[in-house]
């Protein structure tokens, strides 16, 4: 089968690769479509924390495609070494979400890992109340403008989006963001005050896939009892905190990866994503690349795509 193979750390290639064959509790799926995600551009170079997958396998760690039985599914955990990049890949049976009529491949791919680090860290691990007022850094990639209209969705008062390109916070702000912020190079007290400035006041919840300056920043710009949602590290790997922001406001600051999240947990935010998507009251611009091209859609996805969800097709 046709499989974009790591074969050196680094990017991809498009060549043959084994067929799966699926154990017991395990499912073959014809893939209709997978996604690109900085994880998997982490995994295929071999820096992403967890360790390095034994070389070669296939690229991809989500997609949408079909059971033997007909059922059109979204999965995600493919068995090592076959990802989900290919014509064909092998995953748990229980890793598998069957999809509502209506839902497109590219946006059902786009609700998967990009979908569930938006929705799972404010719903579940920040529990937003409605009314509260919510900060979105980095909100001009595809994480950041599902949190942004997820935030609404989940009853918050105000957001507001933070970020460098300015064409992509104007999509946030039409995608529901009541004001933005831009991430020029300031930082520090400065940072915190246009952070404030935004919000009218403070923020009870940060949505913080940046880390680096722009947390450090937005940390001081939340109220009591306020949490800080971290779940990447596009700024930085490191940041320095100031003690009394933290014990000053009662402020916590929680982790939060899809991985650790109960299986239960994300099968319903997925679903629950499902249907906003379904009723149209979550988009996202997908664009579908042939997976003949999957060097170009590395090169892109690690160069910044500014909110739209590169899909590979077989």
């Amino acid at each position: 089968m046709r499989a974009a193979v790591v074969e050196q750390y680094g990017t991809p290639v498009a060549r043959e690769f084994d067929e799966p064959t699926a154990g017991e509790g395990q499912v073959v799926i014809a893939v209709a479509a997978a996604g690109v995600n900085p994880v998997d551009v982490a995994r295929a170079a071999g820096t992403f924390y967890s360790g390095r997958d034994p070389l070669p396998f296939v690229a991809g760690g989500e997609g949408v495609g079909t059971l033997p039985d007909g059922r059109r599914v979204y999965f995600d955990r493919p068995v090592t070494p076959f990802g989900a990049i290919a014509e064909r890949a092998l995953v748990r049976s229980d890793a598998t979400i069957e999809l509502p009529d209506g839902l497109d491949d590219g946006l059902a791919v786009a609700l998967g890992i990009s979908g569930l680090a938006a929705w799972l860290p404010l719903a579940w691990r920040a529990d937003l109340r409605p009314g509260e007022t919510v900060l979105v850094l980095g909100a001009t990639g595809v994480l950041g403008l599902i949190a942004v209209q997820a935030a609404k969705l989940l009853g918050a008062g105000r957001v507001v989006a933070a970020g460098r390109d300015a064409a992509a916070l104007e999509r946030a702000v039409a995608h529901g963001a009541d004001a933005t912020v831009r991430l020029d190079g300031t930082s520090g007290s400065a940072l915190t005050d246009a952070f404030r400035d935004a919000a009218g006041g403070a923020f009870d919840v940060v949505i913080d896939p940046l880390w680096g300056a722009p947390a450090a920043a937005a940390l001081g710009a939340l109220g009591r009892g306020g949490r800080l949602i971290q779940i990447g590290q596009s700024a930085g790997t490191t940041a320095e905190l100031s003690s009394a922001a933290i014990r000053g406001t009662l402020a916590e600051i929680r982790g939060h990866t899809n991985f650790l999240a109960p299986a239960g947990v994300k099968e319903a935010a997925y679903r629950t994503l499902a249907e906003h998507a379904v009723a149209g009251r979550l988009t996202v611009e997908v664009e579908r690349v042939a997976l003949r091209d999957v060097a170009d859609a590395w090169a892109r996805q690690q160069a910044g795509l500014h909110g739209r969800k590169l899909v590979l097709v077989p």
